[in-house]
C-alpha cells in the first residue's frame, strides 16, 4: 500500500509528467471530493458542516469563475495546476480553513459592498430570461420532443445491441425461395 502511495505522489508532483494527472487529480479534489462531503453535511443535518461546505462552494465558484478568464494565460506558467492542486487542498484543510478565510477576508466583503448593484443585474438577468422563455415556448417544446425522439432512439438502439433479437435469414436480399411445380417433379424421377 505504501507503495502505491508513493507512486502516486510521485506521479501527482512530477513537474516534468503529463498534466492529465494532476489535471484530474485538481478535478477529484476540487469537485468530486466536495460533492460527496457536501452530501454528508446535508444528510447529516450538521449545520456548521453544512456552513463550511457553502462557504467552500462560494469561494470555489468564485476562483472559477476567475479561472475562466484567466486560464489562457495562467496555463502557460509551468507547475500552474500543481499550484491550482495546492491551493484547492488549502480550500478543504480543517487545518487551515482556506475557504472560510477568503470568504471572510475578500469575498464577503466584497459582495458586502456591491450587493445592491449585483441584486438590480441579478432581477434585469431574471427579467429578461423570463421574457425570454416566455417569447420562445413553442421552439421550447419542438426542442424538448426532438430531445425526447431522440432519446427514444438511443434507448431502442441500445437495447438491440444488447439484448439482439435473433432474426431469420434475410429473404429481403435472397428473394423468395424457387419453387418447383409437383409436376415437374415427378417427370424427373
Amino acid at each position: 500500500m505504501a507503495l502505491s502511495g508513493e507512486v502516486g505522489l510521485r506521479l501527482l508532483l512530477c513537474p516534468i509528467g503529463s498534466n492529465i494527472v494532476v489535471r484530474t487529480a485538481c478535478c477529484s479534489v476540487g469537485t468530486i471530493l466536495p460533492v460527496y462531503s457536501t452530501f454528508k453535511a446535508i444528510e447529516s443535518k450538521d449545520e456548521n458542516e453544512k456552513q463550511k461546505w457553502l462557504v467552500y462552494w462560494a469561494v470555489y465558484g468564485s476562483f472559477s469563475i476567475a479561472e475562466m478568464f484567466a486560464d489562457k494565460i495562467l496555463c502557460w506558467f509551468p507547475l500552474y495546476h500543481h499550484v491550482k492542486f495546492a491551493f484547492l487542498v488549502w480550500l478543504q484543510l480543517p487545518s487551515t480553513n482556506g475557504a472560510k478565510y477568503l470568504y471572510m477576508s475578500r469575498l464577503r466583503p466584497f459582495l458586502l459592498r456591491h450587493q445592491a448593484r449585483l441584486d438590480q443585474i441579478l432581477e434585469s438577468v431574471n427579467s429578461e430570461m423570463s421574457q425570454f422563455v416566455s417569447d420562445h415556448q413553442v421552439e421550447f417544446r419542438f426542442v424538448r420532443t426532438l430531445f425526447m425522439k431522440t432519446v427514444a432512439l438511443v434507448n431502442q438502439t441500445v437495447k438491440e445491441i444488447i439484448h439482439p433479437v435473433p432474426t431469420q435469414a434475410n429473404r429481403a436480399i435472397e428473394g423468395p425461395p424457387e419453387s418447383i411445380p409437383d409436376s415437374q417433379s415427378d417427370n424427373e424421377d
